[in-house]
């Protein structure tokens, strides 16, 4: 099979949670453990970062493995989902795998699949193993991809620091309805021992964390109680942020190259991770933080966080798409210099968006969209939703051709925002 026919053959052939939702996630280890036996567990031969949150888990990880190329380590890093290109996922100093990887493990194992009958993530969380297993990397940054307990994700062994972002309500079908319980599924990736960084914590989430990192002997580290953290200069491609140490006075003064007032926390729990790292042996100079954060783009080819799509108008998409995100990256469109906004929306069925369509502002004009997807909201569910504030609302079959109607609408100081859904921004043509 060619590299995009053995894409499809997985699509076709694996449950996946973009096609049926939660009926593809596997609550249990017992598959993803039996697959790694059979590729003779190459999880236990690389050392690794386990990152897992709510919102910012992309990101950090992103952050983490920029630093770790610019300290000189041969680096994995495994995320998902992806946008374009299946190997998104699996990356290796910044560059994609070569396509020859996922054919030859696809048609290698593909007998495998049949008895086991693992969920597409799965099998991607196992390429991921042997390819950074085959490759020798010295370092794998593994993200997290639902929860963190029950997660393929969390077989792994040789693992360095445990990272959790924070803990916000998304995917409560699954990992419960309350903080503390979806606490209680991330910080099901703390190891006995294991250094475990906590980049935001809440009243409900903090006892979560203390008790299972006490009950684990894992040291534990709030990030906000070790750093005060200071946004400054903000632009659109650009922000600077200056830690301080509260123990010692120590500074630090980054430019990073993922904007938004929210990546000050992001940054914050990494900069932790990167003091316990180096307790731990890892030779990172202060200048390989500060160009690693600086970077993290180019470094690692991250899309959909944030990115510029265009200017005059300034077009930018955004993947966060639960409560906590879009109202994050709202209240940062909205402190950009503008006349009109535009808002580029799609929505999947089993979100509760009643608090996202109230953050819209007064005057919006709002494009709703579907997408390719089971889980989408289709045109007659579209109408349906409320936008109170928006002073125009109209319904269109993909993103393209919203995006094609704004920009034929919006003038040279308009704003257009494309998100909602990550499936959503995955489809736009110019990404």
């Amino acid at each position: 099979m060619t590299y995009q026919e053995t894409v499809d053959y997985l699509y076709s052939q694996l449950p996946t949670f973009q096609k049926i939702g939660k009926k593809a996630i596997r609550p249990r280890l017992t598959n993803i453990t039996r697959l790694c036996e059979i590729l003779g567990n190459p999880q236990d031969n690389f050392k690794s970062i386990h990152v897992a949150g709510t919102n910012g888990k992309g990101s950090s990880s992103h952050f983490l493995a920029s630093i770790l190329m610019e300290a000189g380590y041969k680096t994995g890093l495994y995320t998902s989902p992806h946008l374009k290109d299946y190997r998104e996922r699996f990356r290796i100093n910044g560059k994609l795998v070569p396509e020859n990887c996922v054919i030859d493990f696809v048609r290698t194992y593909a007998h495998e699949f049949q008895n086991l009958r693992p969920s597409f993530f799965e099998v991607s969380v196992a390429l991921a193993f042997k390819t950074f297993s085959d490759e020798k990397v010295d370092v794998a940054v593994i993200e997290v991809g639902l929860g963190g307990r029950l997660d393929s994700t969390n077989i792994i062994s040789n693992v360095d620091l445990s990272l959790i972002t924070n803990i916000g309500f998304d995917h409560t079908d699954v990992l419960g309805h309350t903080l503390d319980k979806i606490a209680g599924e991330k910080a099901g990736i703390i190891k006995p021992g294991v250094p475990v960084v906590v980049s935001e914590y809440l009243p409900e989430t903090r006892p979560v964390f203390t008790e299972t990192a006490a009950r684990q002997g894992a040291p534990l580290y709030f990030a906000q109680d070790e750093w005060l953290t200071e946004a400054g200069e903000e632009t659109v491609d650009h922000l600077h942020v200056k830690l301080v140490n509260r123990k010692d006075g120590r500074t630090y003064t980054l430019r990073s190259g993922l904007t938004g007032s929210y990546q000050k926390a992001n940054i914050t729990g990494v900069t932790e991770a990167v003091e316990q790292l180096r307790k731990k042996g890892y030779a990172i100079s202060d200048e390989a933080f500060g160009l690693g954060v600086d970077k993290v783009i180019v470094n690692t080819g991250l899309k959909g966080r944030w990115q510029i799509l265009g200017k005059q108008p300034l077009m930018i998409c955004d993947t966060g798409h639960n409560d906590q995100a879009f109202r994050i990256t709202l209240n940062r469109i909205q402190r950009e210099p503008h006349r009109q906004l535009y808002f580029i929306l799609g929505f999947v069925q089993d979100k509760d968006i009643t608090n996202l369509s109230g953050y819209i502002p007064e005057g919006a004009i709002v494009y709703l969209c579907e997408f390719d997807s089971f889980r989408a909201r289709k045109k007659e569910h579209l109408r349906q939703l409320e936008f109170k504030k928006a002073k125009e609302i109209s319904i269109f079959d993909n993103v393209n051709q919203a995006i094609e109607k704004a920009r034929q609408e919006a003038g040279a100081e308009d704003i257009i925002f494309i998100g909602g859904s990550t499936y959503l921004v995955a489809e736009i043509n110019d990404l």
